[in-house]
């Protein structure tokens, strides 16, 4: 009896190794991984330079909402993890104030404190007055309403406007690189602290910092290969079922076959798509007119990572550094050799630091590329996170095209005419840019959403972190 078509996994990165995996687990085998890279990890695989420094393609930490993830970790690392409690600033008017800002208003100079806090007792006391409702809890108040409101009006709702201009809009704008009054703020229940006056009140009497806020507060960090280590070694235990360098570049829908760069085909049963949900929809051979449209209503960012390598110890405890000012390329910093020794030549960290900078573009905000490593080398020296005559010893650009999927006020609408299309079709767009939704964007989103969809196939359950 001939065997029927395998179910087609598009992409090795955390979400295509999570489907496999519970396939495995599930003993179900009718499965292939098509990667188009030579290597696994996708969005989270990590290179090494030249010079032996290690990057990644942005800041990635372990941590986790998910057994799934968790699991993943403990087989292929073990205890070969490095663990670390989050320390985190901003630099803003020459001084570090921990993270969160809203939190820790006292670290600021004392105009910048009196025009912040007055900024956010005003907003909220104007929102409590304009929603009389008993009794009144303001965290799960402003959380529920959020989804409704473009992230800009959320914020200056919030925070007020000393908050929202002295931190929140310059990030916010560095960071996602597309107009805030053009985002929904639907994401924000995780990812932004959402602090009441009478904290940040007493937090500022009391000179008292509050740094422990958000899930990420405890992380872990593999000893050896960044981040992609994970999936690395995850994806070898896969063994020659993952194929890379198999690049798909058409989907015929009717028949189910996909036809890859060097010509060849293969039919599938079902299709996991774990790549841009944009450039899915472009691949589609047959495909209505109000699916592409919708998909042209996607937006999302790039990141240039610059990574920046010195001949100089590894001295500062920070783990990453937040840069909303204008005369900053990047908005954020992270000291990846103090996340592990291991990410520096020969494992040296009483011989080498490494900085690992993010700089977003888009064609909103383009990235302006004259003298940038000269521009970022400054800036982390003005900062003093590295000493003024420290040998620049690597400069290593990454582009990452694709970096965060952008929740626009009309993303939601776009999806409900995409998603349930493909879903018809057997074509299940998962991971942070199938799913195309920031909000569970993270690794462990993305490995969740994979081991579900594969029990989803097999035993018919219910997908639970994926959003409709």
């Amino acid at each position: 009896m001939p065997s029927l078509p395998p179910v087609l996994i598009a992409g090795a990165g955390p979400c295509g190794i999570g489907c496999a995996r519970a396939f495995q687990e599930l003993g179900f085998d009718e499965w292939v991984i098509a990667e188009a890279n030579s290597g696994a990890g996708g969005l989270a695989a990590s290179i090494v330079d030249p010079q032996g420094f290690t990057w990644d393609q942005g800041g990635h930490v372990v941590f986790s909402h998910y057994g799934e993830f968790d699991r993943l970790v403990e087989e292929v690392l073990g205890d070969d993890v490095i663990r670390h409690e989050r320390s985190s600033f901003i630099r803003i008017s020459d001084r570090w104030v921990p993270y969160p800002f809203q939190n820790n208003l006292h670290r600021l100079p004392a105009d910048l404190a009196e025009s912040a806090i007055l900024g956010l007792i005003e907003a909220q006391v104007s929102l409590r007055f304009s929603k009389p409702k008993q009794p009144w809890n303001q965290t799960s108040e402003l959380l529920s309403d959020s989804g409704g409101q473009s992230f800009e009006s959320w914020m200056m709702s919030m925070f007020g406007v000393g908050i929202v201009e002295q931190f929140m809009r310059p990030y916010n704008e560095k960071v996602w690189a597309h107009p805030l009054a053009d985002m929904s703020a639907g994401w924000i229940a995780e990812r932004v602290s959402v602090v009441d006056w009478e904290s940040a009140v007493r937090s500022l009497v009391h000179s008292t910092d509050d740094v422990g806020w958000g899930p990420n507060n405890l992380f872990a960090f593999p000893r050896s290969g960044g981040t992609g280590q994970i999936f690395v070694q995850a994806a070898e235990l896969l063994g020659t079922k993952v194929q890379y360098e198999t690049r798909i570049v058409q989907v015929d829908v009717s028949s189910r076959i996909v036809t890859f760069s060097n010509g060849s085909t293969l039919q599938y049963r079902d299709l996991i798509w774990t790549g841009h949900l944009d450039d899915l929809i472009a691949k589609l051979v047959d495909c209505p007119r109000e699916v592409r449209t919708a998909a042209a209503e996607l937006k999302h960012n790039s990141v240039t990572v610059v990574g920046m390598g010195y001949e100089t110890p590894t001295k500062d405890d920070g783990s990453w550094f937040y840069f909303p000012e204008a005369d900053v390329p990047f908005y954020r910093a992270t000291n990846f050799g103090k996340y592990s020794a291991g990410n520096l030549p020969g494992g040296r960290s009483d011989r080498y630091a490494a900085y690992m900078t993010e700089i977003a573009s888009s064609p909103w905000r383009p990235l302006d590329r004259e003298s940038l490593v000269t521009r970022v080398d400054k800036s982390l020296r003005q900062a003093e996170l590295v000493p003024s005559n420290a040998p620049l010893i690597s400069a290593h650009i990454i582009e990452v095209p694709y970096a965060y999927p952008i929740p626009t006020l009309g993303r939601d609408a776009a999806l409900r005419v995409i998603q349930p299309w493909l879903s018809a079709q057997r074509i299940f767009a998962r991971g942070r840019f199938g799913a195309w939704r920031y909000e569970i964007g993270n690794m462990d989103h993305a490995v969740k959403m994979g081991a579900d969809i594969a029990r989803r196939l097999v035993l018919g359950t219910p997908e639970e972190a994926w959003i409709e």
